[in-house]
């Protein structure tokens, strides 16, 4: 088996027999790191401790240590899942959505993470899809019908409580005032140069602001320009569109009627997804500010979402990698395009990260584009295996123009990410498949 892999490689990539086989070894070395490693970022909590949430099952959290990083994530435990299920440890991947229902269940939607701190908020909408990938594994349909129904609460309340007038949705939070002013404060450790507000409203207005920015996942970039709470990313409803559709596909397989009712609201999302965040003049997709009846400004790595949800028709696609050069630089694809910006964002040129990394290569094989799928997981391997050779380690984010750790931290960046190890699994072993 080792002789046939080391044979794939060298059909797929012409790079001589030396370096192949150098390439082999390096990815056999990580993810070897990676199996060592990644049970060690399962946590257990059977009862409520120092602000933890009880979970009635062992849970994968971001990393080995870190302040931030040792309850359970949203949405980075999509990532980490699929590094799960490819490296065939199905059962914690299901214990890891298992919690999730539990906790969606228990609130009415999934809070940012497995702690008190972060009922105020969620994150990007991903237990659709972790369902899909058990219950594609497991053909287990009791198990299914009960998951759509917890389904369905989170659904209602992305539909209930951040939906906009454009009948798109957008992140919020339901922060109260103490914690407004708590997070105020907590973004001027993160970006110094922020004013003392003094008027209150102000300064709640701009909190919330933030934690919905927070909510995004993508905290913090110019996409939003400090205002999050005024736009229709098109990421999260990319997601939306994806749970619609998961849905029409849930409801087939449970042989109930609900189907149409389903592909109808998918539809509906897609049309306004043209409707409002599609630019016409460059026939690319931006997030839309509805406050202000304007798209941003700011190309950004979102659009991958859009490919990976096959929410685009495939010229649309086709424009999408016309404009890759926007956003892939040499060793992967950066958050957003280069520009000019009033101050310096971690999801921001050139930080590269797991999730639109994994998500371009999935979304331009989606749509055909096996060629630059291809590269782009190449250059994403590549980098991880540099820094892992530099440093010994996996890590939150990279530098996508250079391959290495030169970043902004708005805070002490983790070692070992779940996300990076989950991406790091597909995207090798999305190169081997290729030419199986």
């Amino acid at each position: 088996m080792r002789n046939l892999s080391i044979v794939i490689f060298i059909l797929i990539f012409p790079l001589s027999a030396n370096a192949q086989q150098r390439l082999f070894e390096d990815i056999q070395d990580v993810r070897s790191f990676i199996r060592k490693h990644m049970p060690r970022t399962v946590r257990e909590c059977k009862k409520d401790t120092l602000g933890s949430i009880a979970l009635p099952k062992p849970y994968s959290v971001p990393s080995l240590t870190g302040v931030f990083q040792q309850d359970m994530f949203y949405w980075d435990t999509y990532f980490t899942n699929i590094g799960l299920i490819l490296d065939s440890d199905f059962e914690q991947a299901l214990n890891n959505i298992d919690n999730i229902l539990f906790l969606i269940d228990k609130y009415g939607f999934m809070p940012n993470g497995s702690n008190v701190s972060f009922l105020n908020r969620s994150q990007p909408p991903f237990a659709s899809m972790m369902v899909r990938d058990i219950y594609e594994k497991s053909g287990d349909k009791a198990w299914l019908s009960s998951a759509c129904r917890i389904l369905e609460k989170e659904y209602n309340f992305w539909m209930t409580k951040r939906i906009t007038p454009t009948g798109l949705n957008r992140y919020s939070n339901s922060a109260t005032k103490d914690e407004l002013v708590a997070f105020y404060e907590y973004m001027r450790t993160r970006f110094p140069e922020l004013p003392v507000l003094t008027n209150s409203l102000e300064l709640l207005k701009q909190a919330s602001h933030f934690i919905a920015e927070a909510e995004s996942g993508w905290d913090f970039s110019p996409r939003f320009d400090f205002r999050c709470e005024d736009f229709n990313p098109i990421d999260l409803n990319a997601n939306l569109y994806v749970y619609e559709q998961n849905f029409a596909y849930f409801y087939r397989e449970l042989g109930k009627k609900d189907v149409d009712q389903w592909l109808n609201a998918a539809k509906k999302r897609k049309n306004l997804l043209n409707k409002y965040c599609y630019n016409s003049q460059n026939d690319c997709f931006y997030d839309y500010d509805f406050v202000n009846s304007r798209l941003s400004p700011v190309y950004s790595a979102a659009v991958f979402n859009l490919l990976w949800a096959g929410v685009l028709t495939k010229p649309q696609a086709q424009n999408i990698v016309k404009h890759l050069s926007r956003l892939e630089y040499p060793c992967g694809i950066a958050a957003c395009e280069q520009g000019k910006r009033q101050r310096t964002y971690q999801w921001d040129f050139p930080s590269a990260w797991a999730s639109f990394n994994l998500l371009s290569i999935n979304g331009l094989d989606r749509y055909g584009f096996k060629k630059d799928a291809c590269r782009i997981a190449q250059k994403y391997v590549d980098s991880i295996i540099k820094i892992y050779r530099s440093s010994g380690n996996l890590w939150e984010k990279y530098n996508a123009e250079f391959g290495n750790l030169e970043v902004k931290n708005e805070y002490e960046m983790p070692p070992f990410m779940g996300w990076t190890a989950g991406a790091f699994i597909y995207a090798s072993d999305y190169l081997v498949k290729q030419k199986k």
